[in-house]
């Protein structure tokens, strides 16, 4: 039996996550704390009080989950287990959790990503989509057509689509014409994981050059290969490719039950991971962390 701690992306933010943590528990305020002070900004007081439309910019969002994340990890003063994963800016998270990355340096990588990704297009050029009820080769078999990039294989059923906005609405019809149920855009500010993105993925090739990345004191089953990546090389390397590919999510959760991993504890604000895991692989007892 053997046990992961997952780490969720963007989505998950809500006004007010971990403000109990911060007033009740003094590891939680400390990672809050030093995370305000990496930033030189009260990133804490927007994640406690908002307003939202201030939380969900980009450049805030990052590091506000990654900090609320890693609160609640040294709140529940539970031991890393032998697997860490996130679902995208999430396997940051995971990287500072298994000792790779400092809680500083990730919290100033997680702001640069942010700008980066909302300055490589401008607001309104990019899009990203959900689409529901079609098999990830049907998507990519269309994308390929369309010149449209898969940004998320979430689960069974569920795909993320991203790139120029006409393009992603053309890929939309499309799909929606091979017999998906759903095709709905997502409010994000940027398009995510697409090829618009490869100037962001530039600029943290350059940020990353300058953060020192330890070897992970658990084994990291990375994004781009849905498998163990322990190498410190080829997670700076992932960290920028991510950037521009897609997060391979139910692959990865299939390589978790495949290497023998029974439990899987969801870390952060909202249950987005634990649910997905219940849709790829029943046989993995996936659950919040409770604290």
């Amino acid at each position: 039996m053997s046990s992961i701690f997952v780490f969720p992306g963007q989505g998950a933010q809500v006004v007010g996550m971990g403000r109990e943590l911060y007033e009740s528990n003094a590891a939680a305020k400390a990672v809050f704390d030093e995370v305000d002070d990496a930033l030189n900004q009260k990133l804490s007081d927007i994640i406690f009080n908002g307003p939202m439309e201030e939380l969900t910019l980009t450049a805030n969002v990052q590091p506000a989950i990654m900090a609320t994340s890693i609160a609640m990890l040294r709140a529940s003063n539970e031991s890393v287990p032998e697997f860490v994963a996130g679902h995208s800016l999430g396997e940051y998270t995971a990287l500072c959790a298994a000792g790779a990355i400092s809680l500083a340096d990730t919290a100033k990588l997680l702001r640069v990503r942010g700008n980066a990704m909302q300055t490589a297009v401008p607001v309104g050029h990019g899009l990203t989509a959900v689409i529901l009820g079609l098999d990830i080769d049907v998507v990519r078999d269309i994308c390929a057509k369309t010149d449209c990039d898969v940004a998320n294989d979430n689960c069974p059923g569920q795909v993320v689509i991203s790139g120029a906005k006409e393009v992603v609405e053309a890929t939309m019809e499309k799909l929606k014409e091979a017999g998906a149920r759903r095709a709905m855009p997502l409010a994000l500010s940027a398009p995510v994981h697409c090829r618009m993105q490869a100037p962001a993925a530039d600029t943290m090739r350059a940020a990353l050059e300058n953060v020192e990345i330890k070897t992970p004191n658990a084994k990291f089953i990375s994004n781009k290969t849905a498998d163990v990546m322990m190498d410190t090389n080829d997670i700076k390397e992932e960290l920028v490719y991510q950037m521009t590919h897609g997060v391979r999510w139910r692959e990865s959760v299939l390589k978790m039950h495949e290497l023998g991993i029974t439990d899987m504890i969801e870390i952060g604000p909202g249950n987005v991971l634990t649910g997905l895991a219940g849709r790829i692989c029943p046989e993995i007892n996936a659950k919040k962390m409770e604290i």
